[in-house]
């Protein structure tokens, strides 16, 4: 699966709105993206308040958490879904690995948060159906 850059302000906020899991190193948002793309893909967006430290730090979490995604989320991924990674005061402490593996556990548990809600959304419409 191909992964583009989130660039739009808007992506980043309905992000914000939707659904959301907290680690030690970092906060992973997600929202559905609409339309949905025709290609198989996913958007994931990166962001670093000031709060983090100076520049180059920032910049820093920014380069670890690109390449976190490149290697985690071609396969873990879902399709059509927006994703931001918040980075965190610790993000540049943490060692490499640690940081992958607490990132993939974010994307799990999100898909699944994101999967439950369109089980309940199917259930609906098909009870309507009836």
């Amino acid at each position: 699966m191909k992964v583009f850059t989130l660039k739009k302000r808007k992506d980043f906020l309905k992000a914000a709105k939707g659904y959301k899991v907290v680690t030690n190193g970092l906060v992973l948002q997600a929202a559905l993206s609409f339309p949905i793309p025709q290609k198989s893909c996913c958007f994931v967006g990166y962001t670093t308040s000031k709060k983090i430290g100076k520049a180059n730090i920032r910049n820093f979490v920014r380069r670890r958490l690109r390449a976190v995604v490149q290697k985690i989320m071609p396969d873990s991924a879902l399709f059509g879904v927006n994703y931001v990674l918040i980075g965190r005061h610790n993000t540049a402490e943490l060692n490499f690995d640690y940081l992958c593996k607490k990132t993939k556990n974010a994307v799990v548990e999100i898909n699944q948060q994101i999967l439950e809600k369109e089980k309940k959304y199917v259930k609906k419409t098909d009870d309507i159906a009836d």
